[in-house]
C-alpha cells in the first residue's frame, strides 16, 4: 500500500466512521476500487488502526463530556456520570464476546470481496428507514418526538448491536443510533452514547496490537506490508476528517434525517452486489 491510498482511506474512515454509512463497508469499497491485495489480517489491523484514529477524534470533540465521565470514574464518585460510564461498560460486554471468541471468523470477513459488504449495506438502510419512519418522523408543530434516557437493559441491547456491526457494510453508529431511537431514547442521547461506547472496545484491540508488537510479531501488528508511512498517514487524515465528520454526525442525528442515509447505503449496497456477481 503506498501512502497516497492510505490517504483516501483514513479520509473515507473519518467521513464514514461517523455517517451511518459503515466504515469497514467503505473501506472494503475502496481496497477493490484502489486493487489493493491485503489478507483479511492485514486489512483488519489497518482498520482497527484508522479507528484508533477516529476513537482520539471522538474524545478530542467530546471533551468537555468526556473528562467529567472519567474524573467520577476514577475517583469513584457516586453521580450520574458514574452511572453513565457504567452503562458504557455494559454496552461493551457483546462486542467483548465477539471479539475474544470469534476473532478469526470475523477476519475472515475482510477482504473478501463486496458480496457481503451489499448485502450488510442493505440491512443497514433497512436498520436506519425502520428507526426513521418508527421513531423520527418530521417535527409535529414545532416540537421533536419525545424519548427518555438510555437505561443499563438498552446500553446492553445497544452493545449487542454494536457487536453485530463488527461486519464490514454493516454500519456501527447507524446501527446503534438505529437501536437506541427503536428502543424510544433521545435521537441526540443515543448519537452521544454511540460515539462514546466504541472507545473502549477499539482502544482495547489497539492494545492487544500493542501486545503483539512488543512481543516481536511485528508483522502482524503493524499490517505486515503496509509499512509505517501509509499507516501515518492513513491515521493523521482519519483523525482530522473524523474530527469534522462526529461534529456534523451529532447535529444530523438531532435533526432526525437519517433516512437520506439510507437510501444512500441502499444505492451503494445494490451496485456492491451487482459488482460481486
Amino acid at each position: 500500500m503506498d501512502w497516497l491510498s492510505a490517504l483516501i482511506m483514513g479520509i473515507v474512515q473519518g467521513l464514514a466512521e461517523y455517517l451511518p454509512i459503515s466504515s469497514s463497508g467503505h473501506l472494503e469499497i475502496c481496497r477493490d476500487l484502489l486493487g489493493l491485495e491485503l489478507s483479511g489480517a492485514e486489512s483488519l489491523e489497518f482498520d482497527v488502526m484508522l479507528h484508533v484514529a477516529t476513537v482520539l477524534s471522538t474524545i478530542v470533540v467530546l471533551w468537555s463530556e468526556f473528562k467529567p465521565l472519567c474524573i467520577s470514574f476514577f475517583t469513584f464518585r457516586r453521580d450520574d456520570n458514574f452511572r453513565y460510564v457504567l452503562k458504557i461498560l455494559v454496552s461493551c460486554i457483546p462486542v467483548a464476546i465477539v471479539g475474544l471468541c470469534f476473532k478469526d471468523v470475523i477476519e475472515g470477513f475482510f477482504g473478501g470481496g463486496l458480496g457481503i459488504v451489499g448485502v450488510c449495506l442493505c440491512i443497514t438502510a433497512v436498520l436506519l428507514s425502520f428507526a426513521y419512519f418508527t421513531r423520527t418522523r418530521p417535527e409535529e408543530n414545532g416540537k421533536a418526538p419525545r424519548g427518555r434516557d438510555i437505561t443499563m437493559l438498552d446500553a446492553f441491547i445497544i452493545g449487542c448491536s454494536q457487536a453485530v456491526a463488527v461486519l464490514p457494510g454493516l454500519s456501527r453508529s447507524g446501527t446503534t443510533i438505529a437501536t437506541g431511537i427503536l428502543l424510544g431514547d433521545r435521537r441526540e442521547e443515543v448519537a452521544r452514547f454511540s460515539f462514546l461506547m466504541v472507545i473502549i472496545p477499539i482502544l482495547g484491540e489497539a492494545l492487544l496490537d500493542l501486545k503483539k508488537m512488543v512481543g516481536g510479531d511485528v508483522a502482524a501488528a503493524t499490517g505486515g506490508e503496509i509499512g509505517w508511512l501509509p499507516m501515518l498517514v492513513g491515521f493523521l487524515a482519519s483523525f482530522v476528517v473524523g474530527c469534522i465528520a462526529c461534529r456534523w454526525m451529532l447535529n444530523i442525528v438531532k435533526k432526525g434525517k437519517l433516512v437520506w442515509f439510507a437510501a444512500y447505503c441502499l444505492v451503494m449496497g445494490i451496485i456492491c452486489i451487482v459488482t460481486a456477481f
